[in-house]
């Protein structure tokens, strides 16, 4: 009988197989923009910081320091500033660059952000807040219009000839003339405009001035401020009236006028602007 059963007891008393390890969870590569870089700041709430047309993410470091308690994100854009050109070394620049910033704030899961832009930064504003309505909490557009040529006096289909122009001579030193005056004209400090690649500036300045999104403006749900220079205060009127016909689309947005300021708002009046800003984030 013990015989018997001695097959039955050696199944019985065998230790269990190996149980084969479950494989390992390869975590998805972290998105890595090509476009620009960030560098973080602080901690809070965040506040996404963009730059204008060849400038450094360095132009926000005032207002970061003099309004703390929140998480800036400082967006560089390559190309511009000394920073390699990178994934806008060929093709267009201001489009793709608002659509790799809408994929950085899903991929480190921000939940609705501000967006603060200066210049060709508040373009990039504007577009992420009409074309993604969903990531931005509210926006910022410092000292821009929805269609840039207005600041040159002019629309986006009257000054093609010349945006077309500008970026067919972009690599002669005539064209490198007139990307200089050009940044000059929307109000950017030439030291870092020379340390800019110019190739991509004169991409970005051609898409700048063919850009209207005056008719995107309705699809902003998320509250708008808008700030802008008055370097003159006697042509205060003339300011005003320029800034309400170019948001008219967006009645609910908030203008506000800084007498005495250049285009650098944050450099000519960074006293006011910090209370500006300050106000915007509150809740």
């Amino acid at each position: 009988m013990v015989k018997a059963l001695a097959p039955l007891l050696a199944v019985l008393l065998a230790p269990p197989a190996a149980v084969p390890a479950a494989p390992t969870a390869v975590a998805a590569p972290a998105f890595v923009p090509t476009r620009f870089t960030v560098e973080v700041v602080g901690d809070g709430p965040d506040v996404i910081l963009i730059p204008g047309l060849t400038a450094s993410k360095d132009v926000w470091r005032g207002a970061v320091a003099a309004v703390p308690g929140y998480r800036y994100h400082l967006i560089q854009v390559s190309g511009f500033a000394g920073a390699p050109a990178r994934g806008n070394k060929q093709g267009p620049v201001v489009e793709p660059l608002a659509e790799e910033i809408a994929r950085y704030i899903r991929a480190n899961r921000l939940r609705r952000p501000a967006v603060v832009g200066h210049s060709m930064g508040g373009t990039l504003a504007l577009m992420l807040a009409a074309r993604h309505p969903e990531l931005v909490g509210k926006a910022m557009v410092v000292d821009m219009l929805p269609q840039p040529a207005e600041l040159l006096g002019s629309s986006a289909s009257g000054i093609r000839g010349l945006a077309d122009m500008l970026e067919s001579v972009s690599g002669t030193g005539f064209g490198q003339g007139l990307i200089d005056s050009a940044v000059r004209m929307f109000g950017n400090d030439a030291p870092v405009n020379v340390r800019s690649d110019r190739d991509v500036v004169a991409r970005a300045a051609h898409e700048l001035a063919l850009t209207d999104l005056t008719p995107e403006l309705p699809r902003i749900r998320a509250p708008l401020t808008v700030v802008y220079a008055n370097p003159a205060p006697p042509l205060a009127a003339t300011a005003d009236g320029v800034y309400r016909r170019a948001y008219a689309a967006d009645p609910a947005a908030t203008l506000v006028r800084l007498d005495g300021s250049g285009h650098m708002v944050m450099a000519d009046q960074p006293q006011r602007f910090a209370e500006e800003l300050r106000r915007f984030l509150t809740p």
